[in-house]
């Protein structure tokens, strides 16, 4: 059994900000003793208390001005548009035929895909993000190029092949049958195995025909466990075209509705036009929305408008989404600061308390994982990060200004980025180090490190 302790003041939620007090949602040590036992959260409790009960010869490390938080996790991200983020001056369609698709064609070398996905999985590291819901491209060697990449650093992740039969380049296209069978065989390869989790994932309705959704659908119900996630209602030029391709369906969330794509573990990314019939069918199937900041102000796609959102008599489960690559930072940090001035734009306030627990246990919650990350709690994989809270000198110098824990929060999440990021840690193992000669080691290799 391979022991070690974390010391530094630490915080985590076991509730809903958005539906109870913040007080009543978030647990904060000052200063905390988390032990870790192969891989999963032991203990966590005040340090003079838990260094009493420490087994003798456990080693501990202390983080100084530093705060422990869970593993941020990212429920919209797509790995091979890493290689365009900040593409110029368009919106979401012409986006995705200028930019998008001439990239994701660069995936059917599989060298290609195996850099792209080291480098992808380094940023998010880096960003402190250890659990993400993940588009690959059309090739299944995207997806196998991904998920071996997070199994060596041991990552818990969600992703998959994406379906398009129709409406992208002909290098881009399978067909209903082929997507089928293809995402069938990764679905056998790698859900389940070790950490690494599969999501169907149908790009969005104007790329898939209504034959391809219900053979979406189709897998989706016969392998129980896994994961659905597509595009919903990100732009007004978008909703309108699916309006025109599937005229019989009364609402863009209907054509996923209608073929099996609606219930727990789908996640719809954007939903930044949706109505209250939209929200009502979320909440009474289970579906969970990515809300996406970065991105939605990048492309001008529009506000989304969380409040109606998580309104308390029938709240939806949302988590946070960076969208690499029409977001604009890996760091969830930088997407919570952005999505703090989409509220204001909206006539509301994100408080740092909301903000932190979309980033951590919200997600866990839209992925349908808040049973095992999300949180510091005994029993939880130990995937967390430690928050560098002298990080720049402006940093520094605000937060020693910083009267509460909430200022310290709302701080971080306007001044923040990847350089608040002092240590990332994979299921109790330290594999980004950011001061460490070798920042980014695989678990194993972090250990002797």
């Amino acid at each position: 059994m391979t022991q070690r302790a974390i010391r530094a003041p630490a915080m985590t939620f076991h509730g809903d900000p958005f539906l109870v007090p913040a007080g009543e949602a978030l647990r904060h040590w000052p200063d905390a003793l988390m032990r870790i036992e192969d891989g999963r959260i032991a203990s966590i409790e005040d340090a003079e208390e838990g260094l009493k009960r420490l087994p003798a010869g456990v080693p501990v490390t202390h983080y100084e001005d530093a705060l422990i938080c869970p593993g941020f996790i990212d429920a919209h991200v797509h790995y091979p548009q890493t290689q365009m983020i900040g593409a110029f001056g368009a919106e979401l369609l012409e986006w995705l035929e200028r930019y998008t698709f001439v990239a994701e064609q660069d995936f059917a070398d599989a060298g290609h895909a195996r850099d792209v996905a080291a480098r992808f999985l380094r940023e998010l590291l880096r960003a402190g993000t250890t659990t993400a819901s993940v588009y690959c491209t059309v090739h299944p060697q995207s997806v196998d190029a991904l998920f071996e990449e997070s199994e060596r650093f041991n990552t818990r992740m969600i992703a998959g092949k994406v379906l398009m039969d129709r409406n992208a380049p002909d290098a881009l296209l399978d067909t209903a049958e082929r997507g089928y069978a293809e995402s069938k065989a990764l679905i056998g390869k790698w859900h389940g195995r070790g950490r690494q989790l599969y999501c169907i994932t149908p790009r969005f309705a104007p790329s898939s025909s209504e034959e391809q959704l219900q053979a979406a659908g189709k897998l989706w119900r016969e392998h129980p466990g896994t994961y659905m996630q597509t595009h919903l209602c990100e732009n007004q030029g978008e909703i309108e075209w699916v309006r025109q391709l599937f005229p019989e369906r009364s609402s863009y969330l209907d054509v996923y509705d209608h073929a099996g794509l609606t219930g727990p573990r789908a996640i719809f990314g954007h939903a930044v036009h949706m109505d209250e019939e939209d929200f009502a069918c979320c909440h009474r199937t289970g579906s969970a929305l990515a809300h996406c900041p970065t991105s939605n102000l990048f492309l001008g796609s529009g506000l989304f408008r969380m409040v109606d959102a998580k309104r308390i008599e029938r709240p939806v489960r949302v988590g946070l989404g960076t969208d690499i690559g029409a977001g604009t930072s890996f760091s969830q940090l930088q997407s919570l600061g952005e999505a703090y001035k989409v509220a204001k734009l909206g006539g509301h306030a994100l408080t740092p308390e909301q903000g932190f627990y979309l980033a951590t246990r919200g997600g866990a919650e839209a992925l349908r994982l808040d049973d095992r990350i999300g949180s510091l709690a005994p029993g939880f994989e130990a995937d967390f990060v430690v928050l560098d809270l002298k990080a720049t000198p402006l940093l520094d110098f605000r937060l020693s200004h910083a009267r509460d824990l909430a200022e310290t929060l709302f701080v971080l999440m306007t001044l923040g980025d990847d350089r608040a990021i002092r240590a990332t840690y994979v299921a109790g193992e330290c594999v980004y180090e950011r001061d460490r000669p070798e920042s980014f080691l695989y678990p194993g290799a972090a250990s002797s490190a």
